[in-house]
Parts: structure tokens; C-alpha cells; sequence
């Protein structure tokens, strides 16, 4: 598995919730996964139950086998003073011109360097190492933004090094796309089994292979569970509706005159028959869409109860069993 892997998808995929439960997948066996949010919508804390993310890596859950998820939200303004810091030791100068402003200001109008500094920094955690030489994580896992928007966020620090010929700008940006270009990172698409998000996903794909971006698997999320197969649809389809009226009677539904309900039932059970029916042949239709990608394709089930925390470690889990680990 990359050690840098990327959590895209269309708005409303749930992406977020996926890149949760990727980090507790890959946490377990006594892991260390660090989640990076990227977007400022705290989507994180909602989700493990917690309060607002700081701008440093906290703990915030335990995986099964006693690993640890890590989680960080980025912030571009404290990212730019590190930055600063870490390039032109400006300390406390650095922190003057954020009082005066400069700081939102040069992250508003400079171009690319907003996504310079978050991706930067999920790709310092990437290569960070503790004093005994081990990474401090053993993956970064990164809620990136949707799948319109993410080539051109991963891909912005080849704009940057193209202003910047020399100096640390430069040699930032290239060390950062050396690092989102190359094996250890992997770029993943979620999407739902409906047409819009589907597309979007492959032309997504088609714009990652395009910049030379690592894509790595398809997760499609909130699948609903099948209710009937195909030879029960066309039962549903082709028999009588007395026939249907009389195995609903012979079923014991109504009690007392429980044939004239048995009958008063059958058209209505025929509608959401055929509501089904449509609704599976499409999906399996757009399943089909996303076979032919050729990538990695991982389901994952719609949850009855809401998500939650509890939820989450069960996403976690069926993660887990179809080999993400």
C-alpha cells in the first residue's frame, strides 16, 4: 500500500466518511495512520465524535490490535508561518504579518501557494522520521477536495515550481510532487452507483492519468442491499397478478378475508417491484461503467442506522476484509 494515500470523490459520495474509515482500516495491527483534512469543514471531529481539530496531529481513535489514528486539520495561514519559519527564520516577524494581515493575504492572491502549503504539509508527515530512523506514520491519509477540484490541487505545485525557477518555493514544490507523483502515493476516487457521480469519477481518473497523478482504487459507497435477484424481478414481472394475490393469501397476510386484502395489495407490490427493478438495472448498469476502469472496485453498504462512530469502525471492518489493508 502507498504510504500517501488521497480520498477524492463528487460531493455528497461521502468522502469524507471514507477516508475515516480508511484511516481505521490501515490503523489496525498496531499502525499509525495520520488523517489530514484539508478543506476546514471539520467533517473529521463530526465524524469520531470530538471536538473541533487543531491546528496539530492529535490521537483521536484506537483501531482494533491496539493501532492509532492521528488526525490533523490543516490550516494555511499557520502552514505559511511554519513555512517562513522553517525556510527564512523569520520567528516572530512571521507573526507580525499575520497581525498586519499579510499572511491571509499572500495565501488569497499568490497563485497555487494555498495548495502548495496544504499539500506540503500532508507530504512532511508523509517523510517525517522519528530519532531511531522509523516513519512517525505509517500512512497519511488525506481528505482532499472533490473529484473536480483535485488534479488541479495535487498537481498546482507544478504551476508554482514553474513561477519559481529558483529557491525555496521551487525546491518545496518539486519535493512535494516527487512525492505525489511517485509510488507512494495513491489517488482514490469514491462515487455512488448513480450516473453523475460515476461519470464524474472517470472523467476524474481521466484528468489524475492525465497530470501523471497515481490513481489508486474505485470505493463506491452507500450501496443498498439487494432485495431481489434478477429471476425474482422477472417473476415479479411476468406472473399473474391472481397468482401473486393467492401466494399472498396462502402466506396468511390479512387473517379473516384475507383474500380481498391479498389482492388490494398486489398493485402496489408490483409498483415498487418495478421501482426496484429500475433502480437495480441502473446501478448495474454504472457498475459495469466502473469494472471497465480496470481499477481496484471496493462496495461498501449503505448503514440502516445512520453513521456514527460505531459506524465507522464497521466501514473500517469491511475495508479491512476486501484487502485494504
Amino acid at each position: 500500500m502507498s504510504r500517501l494515500q488521497v480520498v477524492s470523490g463528487k460531493g455528497g459520495t461521502g468522502k469524507t466518511t471514507v477516508a475515516a474509515a480508511l484511516a481505521l482500516a490501515l490503523a489496525t495491527e498496531g499502525k499509525r495512520t495520520l488523517l489530514v483534512e484539508v478543506e476546514g469543514r471539520q467533517g473529521i471531529a463530526q465524524l469520531f465524535e470530538t471536538e473541533a481539530l487543531p491546528y496539530e496531529e492529535r490521537k483521536i481513535a484506537v483501531a482494533p490490535g491496539g493501532g492509532e489514528v492521528y488526525a490533523l486539520a490543516i490550516d494555511p495561514e499557520l502552514a505559511l508561518l511554519d513555512y517562513l519559519q522553517m525556510f527564512y527564520k523569520l520567528g516572530t516577524a512571521g507573526r507580525a504579518l499575520k497581525k498586519l494581515g499579510a499572511i491571509d493575504f499572500a495565501t488569497t492572491i499568490a497563485p497555487g501557494l494555498r495548495d502548495v502549503l496544504l499539500t506540503g504539509k500532508a507530504c512532511e508527515a508523509v517523510r517525517r522520521k522519528d530519532k531511531s530512523g522509523r516513519f512517525a506514520y505509517d500512512y497519511v491519509v488525506m481528505d482532499a477536495p472533490p473529484t473536480g477540484r483535485v488534479t488541479r490541487f495535487l498537481n498546482v505545485n507544478d504551476e508554482v515550481a514553474g513561477l519559481a525557477k529558483i529557491g525555496p518555493i521551487h525546491n518545496q514544490a518539486q519535493a512535494v510532487m516527487r512525492v505525489l507523483k511517485s509510488p507512494a502515493t495513491a489517488v482514490h476516487l469514491v462515487t455512488l452507483l448513480e450516473e453523475m457521480p460515476v461519470q464524474e469519477t472517470v472523467d476524474g481518473i481521466a484528468e489524475l492519468r492525465s497530470a501523471g497523478l497515481p490513481v489508486g482504487r474505485v470505493i463506491v459507497n452507500m450501496v443498498r442491499p439487494t432485495v431481489l435477484d434478477q429471476a425474482e424481478l422477472e417473476f415479479a414481472h411476468t406472473a399473474p397478478p391472481s397468482s401473486i394475490a393467492a401466494s399472498l393469501s396462502g402466506a396468511g397476510l390479512g387473517g379473516a378475508g384475507r383474500g380481498e386484502l391479498a389482492e388490494r395489495l398486489v398493485a402496489p407490490l408490483l409498483r415498487q417491484a418495478d421501482e426496484y427493478a429500475e433502480r437495480f438495472a441502473l446501478e448495474r448498469e454504472q457498475r459495469a461503467v466502473l469494472t471497465e476502469l480496470d481499477l481496484p472496485l471496493h462496495e461498501l453498504p449503505l448503514l440502516a442506522e445512520g453513521m456514527d462512530l460505531a459506524g465507522l469502525y464497521e466501514l473500517a471492518t469491511e475495508l479491512r476484509q476486501q484487502g485494504i489493508s
